[in-house]
């Protein structure tokens, strides 16, 4: 059977410009809750094994490292850092995401209107199949941020979230060997979901 939803092995992720100074400028979306989603959007990865490339810029003159919370969610990930906002015109950054071998690109970063669209508009005229998890994004206003996804829509990039993209590769809660990890992602970040399974899980008895 061959359904039209993302499977792990078909996907990589990318994070762009996951920081600090960025941050500082998010209007579209409360900072934790952005930062949440990221880290739940990094942990689903790994639990998976879907391949992250990470990549910064202008870390020493204003947007600082890679959020620590987000780094601590993958340490073995060392973030590429570039000068110019289309990482994809990064040759490190292009090479790093041609390098993972997957054809479906999960895109989540800052700002929505600048690095996360150049780099998904630049990898879907390559011929990438390319998902922005728009919850995992932020824009210097709701209103920017909203037309950023309308412009990236109109060139073929598809739009996610990151709790879609966890039950979308997980689909079975019998899968065992991503359940567990799967599960507890779902308790901690999926709020009244993830409340209502923490419950099931020590209330409801079979």
């Amino acid at each position: 059977m061959n359904l039209p939803l993302l499977v792990p092995g078909d996907c990589a992720l990318v994070f762009v410009d996951q920081q600090a100074g960025l941050a500082f400028g998010v209007g579209s979306i409360d900072r934790q809750v952005l930062l949440n989603h990221s880290i739940a959007l990094a942990r689903t990865a790994k639990v998976f094994g879907v391949p992250i490339v990470a990549s910064t810029s202008a870390t020493k003159v204003y947007s600082g490292p890679m959020m620590p919370a987000l780094q601590r969610a993958i340490p073995d990930v060392a973030a590429i850092d570039r000068r110019n906002m289309n990482a994809w015109e990064d040759d490190a950054v292009r090479e790093a995401i041609i390098g993972t071998g997957r054809g479906k690109l999960l895109v989540s970063g800052m700002l929505t209107e600048a690095c996360v669209s150049f780099l998904a508009l630049s990898a879907a005229n390559e011929g990438y199949e390319v998902f922005v998890v728009g919850d995992a994004c932020g824009g210097l206003t709701a209103q920017s941020h909203e037309l950023a996804l309308l412009r990236m829509q109109a060139a073929g990039v598809r739009m996610t979230s990151w709790i879609q993209v966890l039950l979308e590769w997980q689909r079975d809660w019998t899968r065992h060997d991503t359940y567990d990890g799967a599960r507890a992602i779902v308790e901690e970040f999926a709020g009244g979901y993830g409340i209502g399974l923490a419950y099931a899980r020590d209330m409801v008895k079979p």
